[in-house]
Formats: C-alpha cells, sequence, structure tokens
C-alpha cells in the first residue's frame, strides 16, 4: 500500500474527557497507554491492515501460525498535567528493532507543548510455541512505510 504525508497516518487527536481523569481532575496516567494503543490501532486502521490481520483469532484458517504482538516494555513521560477539555495531538514514531519486535513513539501535544510521550515495545511471539518469529508481514510493511514519511 502507498500512501503519503497528506495521509496523515501516523497522527491523530483526542480530547480528554471527564472519565480520562482521575480525583484531582488530571488525565488518570493508565489513559495514556490506552491512548497510545488506540492511535496506533486506528494507523494499522488507516493504512489498510484490518484487526484480524493484526490481532490473532482462532477463527483463522488454520495454514498460517497465530502470531501475538504481546507488550514486551513500556513507558510514559509525562510533562505537565493533561485535564478535562485539553486537545490532545498524537504523533506515532514507529522503529523496526530486529525481525521479531518494534517499538513505538507516541508524543502527545496540547497548543503544540509537549504534555507527554509514551513507549511501547512489542516482541512477536509464535502463539502455539510461544517462541519468537517474524513479524507478521503487514505490520513490517506499516513499519517500512512509517519510516519513509
Amino acid at each position: 500500500m502507498k500512501l503519503n504525508k497528506a495521509d496523515n497516518w501516523l497522527c491523530s487527536k483526542r480530547v480528554v474527557r471527564f472519565g480520562d481523569t482521575d480525583a484531582a481532575g488530571v488525565m488518570h496516567f493508565l489513559q495514556l497507554f490506552r491512548w497510545c494503543h488506540e492511535a496506533w490501532e486506528e494507523s494499522l486502521d488507516r493504512y489498510g491492515l484490518l484487526a484480524l490481520d493484526i490481532f490473532p483469532s482462532r477463527n483463522n484458517d488454520g495454514m498460517n501460525p497465530l502470531i501475538g504482538l504481546p507488550i514486551i516494555h513500556c513507558k510514559a513521560d509525562f510533562r505537565v498535567p493533561i485535564t478535562t477539555g485539553d486537545n490532545l495531538d498524537i504523533k506515532m514514531i514507529p522503529e523496526k528493532l530486529n525481525v521479531s519486535s518494534f517499538q513505538i513513539i507516541t508524543k502527545f501535544k496540547c497548543h503544540d507543548k509537549d504534555v507527554a510521550s509514551g513507549l511501547v515495545r512489542h516482541l512477536a511471539i509464535d502463539l502455539d510455541t510461544r517462541e519468537r518469529c517474524a513479524l507478521p508481514e503487514g505490520i513490517s510493511l506499516w513499519l517500512e512505510a512509517s519510516s519513509t514519511t
């Protein structure tokens, strides 16, 4: 699939909702990882990959091994409080680490100011053997395309 920068498939937006915050009115820290993952899923969809092609299902044709992409490392940095009503600009920076792993750094901005970032690292495993394996073709293509934008 060929995309160009105008497609903006590595960027998204989010408005912080009341339910995203804690009792102090600040975004609850767990939301950042949820938003990182949702931005990734949205990007895959805009790139043209179906969730069924990436996230394993026992309903597949049985011809290909089921590959899981568990998270093996994550971290978050918060620079300023994120509160209800904040309009966040989200940008992902994916990076292939080797044949079986990749990471995505997700940057969050509000009013052009860096407010937070998250890093999520995935490893490809064969779900039957639980052994490391090559990344699925769709993810490899998505990673390759993201490095050219």
